[in-house]
This record gives C-alpha cells, structure tokens and sequence, in this order.
C-alpha cells in the first residue's frame, strides 16, 4: 500500500510540472509535438527510475559533503546510457527535435530534487515507486501540454492531420503559446485543488 501511495503521489499530489513546478525547460521546449513530448517523458522516466533505486542502494556510502557530486555522476551515467539508447532505436526527428534536452537531463531539477529529497533518505524499492511515479507525472504533463499545442498550433496529432480546412494557430507551437497553455493548466489544477480542499 505504501508502495502504491509512493507511485501515485507523483502523478496527482506532487507532479512535477503542476504542483511543484519544476523541469520547466524541458516542459516547455519539447511539447510541440505528442511525440517528442512522449520521448522526453519515457527518457525522464528511466533516469529517474535508475538513479533513484542506485542513490538509495549507495546513500549509506556517500559522504554528506560530497553526495551532490555523486549524484550527478549516477544521473549522468544513467542520462548517457538514455541517450544512447535513444539515438539507436528512436526515429530521426524525435531526436532532432529533443537536441540538448535529453543530455540536460543530468541537471535537470525534477532528477536532482528526488535523489536530494527522496532517495537519499529512503529504501530501494519507495525509491524506485517515487521515480516511477514522478516519471509518469512528468510524462503525463507533457503529454497533456503537446497535445493541447499540436492540435491547436498544427492541426494535428502524433502527426496525423485532424482535418481539412482547419486553419491552426501558429503561435500555440511557438514559445508565447507553451507559456499560454502552461499557466491555464497550472490555474485549472490550483483551481481543482483548492474545490477538492473545500469539500
């Protein structure tokens, strides 16, 4: 049970994007595609995952003034490993499209505030659970914002064409339409929270 409160506490309770607002770069430079959005998220997923469980194996070892610099020695090798991975069996434009992103993982807050804060204070397996669930929050959130931008910045979803005749608004793929869509979503769920908090 505690396992499962550790997995969906990152998808509702505290996912990264809305509640805790963190990886804003990432949220809002990858979204203007379903599918690299997805990309990034299952990439987020595995590092997040990996590095948890091996900090939370190896914090005991780790001397208190030096644990930052272990931590990101794990995120990077975990990131490098992601990357790879990536380039061998993920289509061309997915990882035109994700660039820099996926290296940038390594300093990427939402990896370095769970090892910070979770891992290194808890076992493997509530590691491994709150990873998992931050990763799928993470995803989630992206998925939502790409979709939302795609369908009304291209006219399109995982690249399909809805339809013809529609004419799509350009700037929903462009940087003032990922900032646009964030904060209404951001306001949508403050908004649900605070109605479920007054019932």
């Amino acid at each position: 049970m505690a396992n499962i409160r550790e997995f969906t506490k990152g998808i509702f309770k505290e996912n990264p994007t809305f509640v805790l607002m963190l990886g804003m770069c990432p949220t809002l430079a990858t979204t203007t595609e379903v599918r690299s959005a997805l990309a990034m998220g299952i990439a987020v997923i595995a590092v997040l995952a990996c590095s948890n469980v091996i900090i939370s194996a190896v914090r005991n070892f780790i001397p208190n003034e030096i644990r930052i610099p272990c931590y990101v020695v794990i995120i990077a090798a975990f990131v490098a490993m992601t990357e790879l991975t990536m380039k061998a069996y993920a289509p061309r434009e997915v990882n035109r499209a994700l660039g820099i992103f996926i290296p940038l993982i390594v300093v990427n807050c939402i990896i370095l505030g769970r090892a910070e804060a979770f891992a290194a204070k808890n076992g493997v397996l509530d590691s491994l659970f709150d990873g998992l669930g931050i990763g799928l929050g993470f995803t989630l959130a992206v998925a939502l914002l790409a979709t939302i931008r795609e369908i009304t910045g291209s006219g399109s979803w995982l690249g399909t064409k809805l339809a013809d005749g529609l004419t799509p608004a350009t700037i929903m793929v462009q940087a003032p339409g990922a900032f646009l869509v964030l904060g209404l979503l951001m306001g949508f769920f403050a908004w649900l929270r605070m109605r479920r908090k007054a019932a």
